[in-house]
């Protein structure tokens, strides 16, 4: 198969759950010999990502563009010249322009990636709903979705099924065994409004024997920096190459998220690691902690202002928290060894069992029985879609229809 993915995100590097989850999936494609290419943001550019470990066959190309409207044309051309199966949308394209180019230029083949649920163009969440793009959504081929929450959430708002595909982002065990209840941070991942910083604060002001820590992100504004920074007890770690250097520092995983999440990667990454997650039940979390202890129940955000942060995302309204049921949760198990263990052992065993369910081959075996949707039969061939002789000769009997008339 032709497999041609396209984004606003950047892949080199790759940034994100969504990303990582993506060049996953290409990378599995890749190794079984279809050849593979991406179109995304990042700086202009174009390379190729070597498929698999060494000695295993493919690589994913890989074309960058800065400008969102040379992407658009870079798209245009690549679903003329390549000639692809399949092109995949991944969620990460707020504008859906994305999305309408590639129905217009293989209409019938597109598959929808659902990973940000603020970024769908439809339900509750979506930050720019958009009536006639989610109209493309549900006539894609395919629309894959990472849980069967967001999957029940997209069939709710749509009408239309999605195919749960999870992608084995989690490499290969065994994996090492950092749960220790007598050392490492409280720590959390890109801290900002959407995610329950605010949350986070609150609860190292009120624990301030204890050591916190964070990772900086894609939301984390200056503003996020300074109160950070005003806290004793935090620490700004660096943004690490291996997850593994953020986690083996960690005791506990603080993941007090407002927004709407599409499953939280973090999570299992975490309790596959023996480490104990205290989550908000927002969206696909309680899914991700597959009925282990500390969920706890949050305002969730609901509105965002007519105004945008320093990262072009918009500025959420965010509810009051009780910061009590967060530093309860952290009391016990920093100060219970029996509930730390406990809890350390029923989730690395929880996320064991998880990921041995996870299938590598799972999203080639779906691109290949998936079948062109109807709008391939309904939508009339652009002139942009023909190669240069078949629009040649279109002229030429235009121009011969003319003078006959």
């Amino acid at each position: 198969m032709r497999i041609l993915l396209t984004a606003n995100a950047s892949y080199v590097p790759p940034r994100g759950g969504a990303t990582r989850s993506n060049l996953v999936w290409l990378d599995r494609l890749a190794q079984c010999g279809d050849a593979c290419r991406v179109i995304c943001g990042g700086e202009d550019g174009g390379g190729a990502l070597r498929a698999g470990p060494e000695g295993t066959a493919g690589s994913i190309d890989v074309l960058a563009c800065a400008d969102p409207g040379r992407r658009l044309q870079v798209l245009r051309r690549e679903i003329r010249e390549f000639h692809p199966d399949w092109v995949l949308v991944s969620s990460e394209d707020v504008g859906h322009a994305l999305l309408r180019e590639a129905h217009h230029g293989a209409p019938g083949r597109v598959v929808y990636l659902a990973h940000t649920p603020q970024f769908y163009p439809f339900g509750p969440a979506s930050w720019n709903p958009d009536r006639h793009a989610a109209d493309l959504v549900t006539q894609s081929a395919g629309i894959v979705a990472i849980g069967r929450h967001m999957a029940e959430y997209i069939e709710r708002a749509l009408g239309r099924g999605a195919a749960v595909i999870h992608p084995p982002i989690y490499g290969v065990g065994p994996f090492a065994n950092y749960g220790s209840q007598t050392s490492g941070f409280i720590t959390m991942i890109n801290p900002c409004a959407v995610k329950g910083i605010d949350i986070f604060l609150k609860v190292a002001d009120r624990l301030p024997a204890h050591e916190f820590a964070v990772i900086p992100g894609w939301g984390t504004t200056t503003d996020d920096r300074r109160a950070l920074a005003r806290r004793a007890n935090i620490r700004v770690l660096p943004n690490p190459r291996d997850i593994d250097e953020t986690l083996r520092q960690t005791r506990v995983l603080l993941m007090p998220s407002l927004w709407y999440e599409g499953f939280g990667l973090i999570v299992m990454e975490a309790m596959l690691r023996g480490l104990p997650v205290v989550a908000s039940d927002s969206g696909g979390l309680k899914e991700a902690k597959r009925g282990t202890n500390y969920v706890i129940p949050v305002h969730a955000i609901e509105r965002y202002q007519p105004v945008f942060d320093e990262h072009a995302m918009p500025k959420p309204v965010v509810p009051e928290n009780d910061a009590a049921p967060w530093v309860a949760a952290l009391r016990e198990l920093l100060e219970d060894r029996a509930a730390y263990e406990r809890e350390s052992a029923a989730s690395r065993r929880a996320a064991e069992e998880f990921i041995a369910g996870l299938d590598a081959g799972e999203i080639e075996r779906y691109l290949s029985g998936l079948h062109p949707s109807a709008a391939a039969r309904r939508e009339p061939a652009s002139i942009e879609s023909l190669s240069p002789e078949k629009r040649a000769l279109l002229l030429q009997r235009l121009h011969r229809r003319k003078i006959a008339h």
